[in-house]
């Protein structure tokens, strides 16, 4: 088959190479299938440049996050059939990545069905976005009709997914992106209140939009700077919800004003309940089928390139270009 290889670190423009490659041993438990989309994401240029927490073997192949069609079955699956469409994240012998191929592995206990309807290069960027964004505001923000909801970096994808969920969830919703397009991109997803946070001070309108009560819940992927002006919009038992850090700083939370305010600062690790509480993500998982089919969900796509294209298309990701999720399918 062919695949994006990384045969040494570096940006991922002057280190991809598309090669052969030999197709992905399926080992018992798993499935391989053809590659129909393959969502990007920053790990991947991490992953590219050696910085990443996990550090692949090299040569390796990036690509975190895929959907595909099975076309094999490893010993022992019996859940699934060759020809389901599925998504999740694909299985590397290098110990990470191996979504940007023609072919990859994946394990059949952690992949999930792709829900009618939905194109393969919506469901590419799915799992990590909508998986994390019903955790974060329904398992820990415990979020009800009725709660006013900021959503910090909302046309990224987490924030369109928590634009969404928290709308679903009959939430007012007050989001926030930087300069007027993706403002504009705010409104198309469902905010109430859009905010330019590079020219508006998003804490006075979070205060007259909500009569001086803040906030019911903060949903913060940037931290930083962002984290702390947030604590100065929460609403009494409020609840701050910690996404990411995209702003580059670990905010430092000052337990007396936590006390003072009576809010609550609410760390969101989803990849960690699949070892504590591995139940939660099915349960999100159907919760979000029926948003799906109800058409109260769908995962924004802001651009769609071709495999070909995949440095160029991690550049633009890397530079902060785009917006929501951006997928590579084949050419």
């Amino acid at each position: 088959m062919k695949a994006w290889l990384v045969e040494r670190n570096g940006d991922p423009k002057d280190v991809l190479e598309w090669k052969d490659a030999p197709e992905p041993v399926v080992h018992p438990g798993m499935v391989k299938v053809k590659v129909l989309a393959a969502a990007l994401n920053f790990p991947d240029i991490l992953l590219c440049q050696g910085k990443y927490q996990v550090t692949p073997t090299l040569p390796f192949t990036p690509g975190v996050e895929i959907a595909g069609e099975i076309v094999e079955l490893g010993e022992g699956v019996t859940t699934w059939q060759v020809g389901d469409l599925v998504f999740g994240g694909p299985h590397s012998d290098a110990g990470a990545g191996g979504g940007y191929a023609e072919y990859a592995a994946m394990d059949a206990d952690s992949i999930f069905r792709v829900p009618d309807g939905m194109p393969a290069e919506e469901a590419a960027g799915y799992l990590l976005t909508y998986q994390t964004s019903w955790v974060a505001l329904h398992t820990r923000g415990q979020i009800k009709a009725g709660d006013v909801v900021l959503v910090h970096a909302g046309a990224g994808g987490v924030g369109s997914a928590a634009i969404q969920l928290a709308k679903a969830a009959g939430a007012t919703v007050i989001a926030t992106a930087g300069g007027p397009q993706k403002k504009q991109v705010l409104t198309e997803l469902g905010a109430d209140v859009a905010i330019d946070y590079q020219s508006e001070d998003f804490v006075q309108i979070v205060k007259d939009a909500t009569g001086g009560r803040g906030a019911d819940i903060v949903y913060d992927p940037v931290g930083g700077d962002v984290y702390d002006k947030s604590t100065k919009c929460i609403a009494f038992e409020g609840r701050i919800l910690i996404i990411g850090f995209t702003g580059g700083r670990f905010a430092q939370a000052a337990t007396n004003h936590v006390l003072v305010k009576n809010y609550s600062v609410v760390g969101v690790h989803w990849g960690y309940y699949k070892q504590m509480r591995p139940e939660v993500i099915p349960e999100a998982d159907a919760a979000l089928s029926e948003l799906h089919a109800a058409g109260k969900i769908k995962p924004y796509i802001s651009k769609v390139y071709r495999f070909s294209e995949l440095p160029e298309a991690l550049e633009a990701l890397g530079g902060r270009k785009t917006t929501g999720k951006v997928v590579v399918v084949p050419d």
